[in-house]
């Protein structure tokens, strides 16, 4: 970057189109401005960046040799897709990515005409990208999927799903592993880019087609070439499953090598069927304190980038909830041998990493792969282990199923440990864990508990572990009100809510996260305020002695409206044939789009002020 704060090339890039008015010689200079600005935005706005540096090459490569938006890209999760939204038009907004109004954390079809696919979950991207490749053949179109998948994200098994798929019907689609993990191996040198560029022309899989359909008519001999072709390309190339899967495969390249991307994806463009190109890429690449700690730079905030080390937050004397979980986990496991902690790619952002140091024997660490993740739990508690499964509220949903039938219909011993519930803030809604009261409360056997503070959640995390069958703690992203954690641990009756307040006329019904909002409304109306603590099951008891003293029920709740913790209470007083005015709060039902947790929490009127207005405005 000049003195000026200009990027010459750059600077003229407003859609794709531009990149391709552009000569190949200038590509390597566009990529090394786009670094540039990446990494001088994201040090203002925060936000995802490892990801999009080690993707800087294949993106102006892929806008460049592909007619996007005609030509379809699908980025599998989107932590890599930042420098995609810079050249697509996006480029003087990304200082506003993930703020209220701002840039969307991750592609999506309602911002851009260039993110063909929204994302936010993992593994999705070739079964999306094959369903565009199947839609776009029957109506005729000479349109070009590209999927862009990560190593992480394709150990999901969806992923493999879509190319067992793809493979049997010979779609056309191409296929490109973005592989950050591991350095560039001796094989992907001189010898290794002449073979790739042999193996992706057109001459080379014209040959080896026409090979096959003239041997096919001689067993025997083609049973020879076949395996002879396979013993050779397993030297070479590690491509053998993706071969077995119907996939012509290429690789592995360098992904930092701006001139082999581009002649390998002009290459394969004029290949049809499905297609699978290998490229190694390094994480944080050009910015040297995120290639040296790429985990540390994965998500960041605002920063300094003079600077070879991340802002140091002031130090709390309270922790978050997850690391209240995690220390309950190290203490818990201590205790009982029995603890088997589980969790799907997420030990930094789950709280595992104590215990995974501590109790390696008993840490799994699944990969992307949530109904593994549950049946694996499920398979544990079978032989008498008592398996913890730690995942997000909005990433369970990907194992749902395998809750219903292979936990719950058994009534087995697994306690599901549900971080990021309710609204998450930057992430958006991909991310937001907002039905999880409402997916949780309709299965039988399945004890649903919030907590309304850090010792609380301590203290439901044991009792759920104790509980004889499938049992829920689920618990906001950061920090809580600030109670002082017990060391000691101590087993709550179930079921049973605790009356915070006691007022008079008005009866505030409130869980996890909206009790300390609710108590501070509460407060100025005399209102009576109980921390419900259960979703399910419910103090029926408590909600009949409260409906005989109170006129107006209200409920407060982090969750969507329909099938949740208020609906739990209109159920029950309807069973009962009691008439009484109830004012149910809790999310809109719409998905919240980005913003900081308390702006969003405001806007959804989950606030204490908006609170004391929504019940003020309902008893008048």
């Amino acid at each position: 970057m000049n003195k000026s704060g200009s990027y010459p090339l750059l600077d003229t890039i407003h859609t794709p189109a531009d990149v391709r008015k552009l000569r190949k010689d200038q590509l390597k200079p566009l990529a090394k401005e786009l670094r540039e600005f990446l990494t001088q935005s994201v040090s203002v706005s925060g936000g995802h960046f490892s990801a999009g540096l080690g993707t800087v090459e294949l993106t102006v490569a892929l806008h460049y040799v592909f007619d996007t938006p005609s030509d379809q890209l699908v980025w599998d999760v989107g932590h890599q897709a930042y420098p995609h939204k810079i050249l697509t038009g996006r480029k003087d907004r990304m200082t506003t990515i993930r703020t209220r109004d701002g840039v969307s954390a991750f592609p999506s079809r309602a911002e851009s005409e260039y993110d063909a696919f929204g994302v936010g979950h993992s593994s999705t991207s070739i079964s999306a990208a094959l369903g565009m490749a199947i839609a776009s053949s029957l109506k005729g179109e000479d349109k070009q999927m590209v999927a862009i998948i990560g190593d992480g994200s394709i150990t999901g098994g969806m992923a493999f799903e879509a190319m067992n798929h793809a493979g049997a019907i010979d779609a056309n689609l191409l296929v490109i592993l973005n592989d950050n993990d591991m350095s560039i191996s001796p094989p992907v040198g001189a010898m290794s880019n002449y073979l790739t560029k042999i193996l992706s022309s057109k001459f080379y899989s014209s040959i080896r087609e026409e090979s096959k359909k003239a041997l096919s008519k001689m067993p025997s001999v083609w049973e020879i070439a076949r395996r002879t072709e396979e013993h050779v390309k397993g030297m070479i190339v590690p491509g053998t499953l993706f071969e077995e899967l119907g996939f012509n495969y290429i690789g592995p390249i360098d992904g930092h090598d701006m001139e082999m991307l581009v002649s390998t994806l002009e290459n394969l463009k004029d290949i049809s069927g499905p297609r699978f190109l290998h490229i190694v890429t390094k994480k944080g690449k050009g910015y040297a304190p995120a290639e040296k700690d790429p985990l540390a730079y994965h998500g960041v905030p605002a920063f300094d980038p003079s600077k070879d080390c991340l802002p140091k937050s002031a130090p709390s004397p309270h922790p978050t909830y997850t690391e209240v979980f995690g220390q309950w986990l190290c203490d818990m496991a201590a205790q009982d041998d029995r603890l088997l902690g589980i969790t799907p790619a997420m030990r930094e952002g789950s709280g595992l990493v104590k215990f995974s140091e501590c109790y390696p024997n008993r840490y799994f660490d699944v990969a992307i792969a949530e109904q593994h993740a549950v049946t694996l739990a499920a398979g544990q508690a079978c032989q008498g282990a008592k398996p913890v499964v730690a995942i997000y509220s909005t990433f369970l949903q990907r194992g749902y199923d395998q809750m219903i039938h292979d936990v719950a219909l058994q009534n087995l011993d697994v306690l599901f440990a549900l971080d990021r519930a309710g609204l998450v803030g930057p992430d958006g809604p991909t991310h937001a864990g907002s039905f999880d009261y409402s997916y949780m409360r309709c299965i039988p056997n399945m004890l649903v508990m919030a907590p309304a503070d850090e010792n609380e959640c301590r203290q439901m995390l044991y009792t759920g572990f104790l509980h004889n069958g499938p049992a829920s703690v689920r618990y906001p992203r950061g920090k809580g009100p600030g109670v002082a954690v017990e060391t000691t641990m101590t087993e709550l009756p179930i079921g049973k809510a605790e009356v915070k307040h006691q007022g008079s006329r008005i009866a505030i019904l409130a869980w996890g996260s909206m009790v300390t909002p609710a108590l501070n409304a509460g407060k100025q109306l005399n209102a009576t305020v109980v921390n419900m603590r259960f979703v399910k099951p419910i103090d029926e008891a408590l909600i009949l002695e409260l409906a005989k003293s109170h006129d107006v029920f209200v409920t407060v709740e982090e969750n969507a409206l329909a099938g949740g913790a208020g609906s739990a209470v209109n159920d029950f007083l309807q069973a009962q044939r009691i008439l009484m005015p109830v004012l149910n709060i809790a999310l809109p039902d719409s998905f919240i789009e980005q913003g900081t947790r308390e702006e969003l929490l405001a806007f959804c009127g989950l606030d204490a002020a908006s609170i004391l207005t929504k019940i003020e405005a309902f008893c008048a």
